[in-house]
């Protein structure tokens, strides 16, 4: 992997500071003494002129292509040698303004994340030199008080250089590292002076919930190897073809991250660490895909498939990827590494095994149509079937820092890239990293007060059970007799919030009823004004909640599903409106009714939680291929996952083979209750381990489990966040890390089994979490 540093840790050659603009541009005079900020002087003319594109070129490449690791098309250049030449006239090369100016849209073009290669008729070039014209004044580039949007970020406000942020020139002491800081801070409102802004005091400053219809759209370009927003407008309604793009761009994605897997690379070098998947040839050293259309002709071959499990229109089980199909059979197949994880139609799998042609096979329905649909003659013998491994968040997006510092970046990886619209990892991380530091301060002898930075996760919470909102009055009282300040920063609370779907049962009841029951949440919450007006209440919906369940009647609902109307959930808005009229904080509480999934950031990028409430153990288990299993012998010996214990200050750290749980943790609040029995446990890490290799919430069919398809990209678990929240009440109630990411599901509330017991989990942002259990 190259480690070259990224270019905006490279030193460049500073702006002198001396060339400040001049009173009298004609003559060049020095700015007189008695008006040193006289930034209101008319725009000095400039003659343009015709600048050939060939005359442009080695500037344009040493700025682009050696300086910023883009790739400029012909029209590209055509593009910018008109801009300079009509914006810069004659002193484009004399006075630097054309490299100033390449220089700025290069910057811009990566704030965009427009991707390596910049297109002259692009819709984002446009706006970039459009942005630009007006931010212009004799040729050269004027700061954000000329009226410059801070989303291009073109010039940085840095302290102790007021005189030159105000004229519009660029420090000349400003380091590589701050000069590029700002790319993608549009989006949090960060600027370099806002050490004295109260408002930085509070960290729910920057806590925000991302709706999935709110997301960016990104689709992987496989030409370009790169990230690409999807422009187009989204439908409920799409035509049939996005169906067909929602799989291709699933499928590389994982393709794009297994091949950055070392066991997948090819090297000279041999090494000496366990690979994640077995093959039967040993001394074979890498592991190779081959395409299903290239299995043609090679009868009786031993290859490795990657692609997804799907049914044929006779029945039978059958493994599908860009290139075609074949049938597949897994009668002799053995899971690597063991019952560790779920296999179903609808996922994407790696398959290792044996060709059989025509002549060869048993007689599969379509084994006499080779060719037809897609679909090979023949029939794939699976020896060994296993989970693509996932890959680790620092990984995806190529940094590494000493003790999870993530200070320093290593080649490869996607850190330019803004997934969810908060700024980029190489662009607002280290930012944002000291904020944090700055702001939540750690439990100590000197403040033992509990910790700010924790996010309790109320589970499905059904309102028609009277014991479940006695046991949302019993969580709240706890954490209301906290001192002041240290209230959690969020609460998370999810459905059904029935458990029934009352809509959909026609009679008395119906819509009255659901409101009637969110009303009474609302006299709940408002017993508790302290916590609503320092803390955001977070709202996610399951299928029985309206309005989608007054149709489907609580079967599966397409993904992601919207919020649960306004109408139904006025009363308890009014709670929290009527707690903050009293309140003096800047950053009043907050309740915010989000879709299901949706993300919760905190900092930016340096924290990403996933929320999801789905049944998906139940899901898996009824869906699942059954898979051949070893003698029961070897199982004591073979088949059992590491044991629980307690995950280390940073889960990222935990070193582990790539196909293996690198944690697991069960931590209750009492030393009274026991820990999660070794058979749930194994449940949790199979389920666990299975929704993260697959990198996606909704690893089915259509049929089974529905989704949006414009909307897809909201399901993708990638990169890695640092923690998810999947509430799944037919799991066992877990907190387990896997390669870096903490997931936690709470159940029910309600204990089932148990009366009067109340569950949750409480969660340190950045650490671990853990049950907790009162008694009612």
């Amino acid at each position: 992997m190259d480690r070259t540093p990224a270019p905006i840790f490279r030193k460049h050659n500073p702006i002198p500071s001396s060339a400040l603009p001049s009173s009298s541009p004609a003559f060049g005079t020095p700015v007189h003494p008695l008006k040193p900020f006289n930034i209101n002087a008319p725009k000095a003319a400039i003659l343009p002129i015709i600048l050939p594109p060939a005359t442009l070129r080695p500037l344009a490449f040493r700025t682009f292509t050696k300086k910023h690791s883009l790739t400029l098309t012909s029209s590209a250049l055509q593009e910018l040698a008109s801009f300079i030449g009509r914006h810069c006239g004659s002193g484009w090369r004399e006075e630097g303004l054309a490299e100033r100016v390449l220089e700025e849209v290069a910057r811009s073009w990566k704030n965009r994340n427009g991707g390596v290669i910049v297109e002259g008729s692009s819709k984002e070039l446009q706006e970039i030199l459009k942005t630009l014209e007006g931010n212009m004044s004799g040729g050269k580039i004027m700061g954000p008080n000329r009226g410059l949007p801070r989303g291009d970020s073109m010039l940085d406000v840095q302290e102790g250089d007021a005189l030159n942020t105000r004229l519009g020139i660029r420090p000349a002491l400003l380091s590589r590292e701050d000069s590029n800081a700002s790319f993608g801070m549009s989006a949090l409102g960060v600027e370099e002076d806002e050490e004295g802004d109260e408002d930085i005091n509070d960290p729910r400053a920057w806590l925000k919930v991302l709706d999935a219809y709110e997301q960016p759209r990104l689709v992987y370009n496989v030409d370009k190897k790169h990230f690409e927003r999807d422009t187009s407008k989204p439908s409920i309604m799409p035509s049939a073809s996005h169906k067909t793009t929602l799989f291709r761009n699933r499928y590389n994605v994982i393709h794009q991250r297994l091949l950055r897997n070392e066991s997948f690379q090819t090297s000279s070098v041999s090494s000496n660490r366990k690979r994640t998947l077995q093959r039967s040839l040993s001394n074979q050293q890498s592991l190779k895909i081959t395409p299903i259309a290239n299995l043609l002709g090679r009868h009786g071959s031993n290859h490795m498939l990657l692609g997804q499990l799907v049914i044929l229109p006779t029945g039978d089980l059958a493994i599908s990827d860009l290139t075609g199909t074949i049938a597949l059979d897994l009668a002799q197949a053995v899971a690597i590494p063991e019952d560790s994880a779920w296999f179903c139609p609808g996922m994407i799998v790696l398959v290792d095994g044996v060709y059989e042609e025509e002549d060869e096979s048993v007689g599969k329905g379509l084994s006499g149509s080779s060719g037809v649909g897609g679909t090979l003659g023949g029939h794939f013998q699976g020896f060994f079937i296993g989970q693509p491994p996932c890959e680790r968040r620092k990984a995806t997006l190529g940094i590494n820092g000493p003790g999870g510092a993530h200070d320093n970046t290593i080649g490869g990886g996607f850190g330019w890239i803004d997934f969810l619209g908060v700024g980029s990892e190489r662009a607002t991380g280290t930012k944002m990293r000291r904020l944090e530091q700055r702001i939540l301060r750690a439990p100590s002898d000197e403040h033992p007060e509990p910790a700010r930075n924790r996010m309790i996760v109320i589970g499905e919470l059904n309102l028609d059970q009277p014991r479940a909102l006695q046991a949302v009055r019993k969580i709240l009282s706890l954490y209301a007799s906290e001192p002041d300040g240290s209230a959690p920063l969020t609460f998370v609370i999810t459905g059904n919030f029935t458990s029934q779907a009352v809509m959909a049962r026609g009679g008395s009841g119906g819509s009255i009823e659901y409101k009637e029951y969110f009303d009474a949440l609302a006299s709940t919450l408002s017993d508790f004004p302290s916590l609503l007006q320092s803390s955001t209440f977070v709202f996610v919906p399951g299928d029985n909640d309206g309005w989608v369940s007054a149709f489907t009647a609580g079967a599966s609902v397409p993904l992601p599903r919207k919020p649960v109307p306004d109408m139904f959930t006025s009363r308890i808005r009014r709670a929290f409106a009527t707690a903050n009229a009293d309140a003096s904080a800047k950053t009043p509480g907050a309740c915010v009714w989000t879709s299901n999934p949706s993300r919760l950031t905190l900092f930016g990028p340096n924290h990403e939680v996933v929320l999801f409430r789905d049944d998906l153990s139940a899901r898996l288990r009824r869906t699942s291929v059954n898979i051949k299993r070893k003698a029961a012998a070897h199982e004591d010996a073979e088949n059992i996952p590491p044991e629980s214990q307690p995950s280390p200050t940073d889960p990222s750290e935990t070193n582990t083979d790539a196909m293996e749980l690198d944690a697991a943790s069960s931590l209750p609040s009492k030393p009274e209750p026991s820990s999660i029995p070794s058979g749930d446990t194994r449940a949790a890490q199979k389920l666990v381990k299975t929704i993260l290799d697959q990198g996606y919430l909704a690893p089915f069919r259509q049929a089974i489990r529905p989704v949006h398809w414009d909307y897809a990209s909201a399901l993708h678990l990638y990169p890695l966040p640092t923690a998810m929240v999947l509430v799944d009440t037919t799991a066992p109630p877990f907190c387990i890390t896997y390669e870096g990411c903490h997931v936690m599901n709470p159940g029910s509330v309600l204990v089932p089994g148990r009366k009067g017991v109340g569950r949750w989990v409480e969660y340190e942002i950045g650490k671990l979490g853990r049950l907790r259990e009162v008694t009612l």
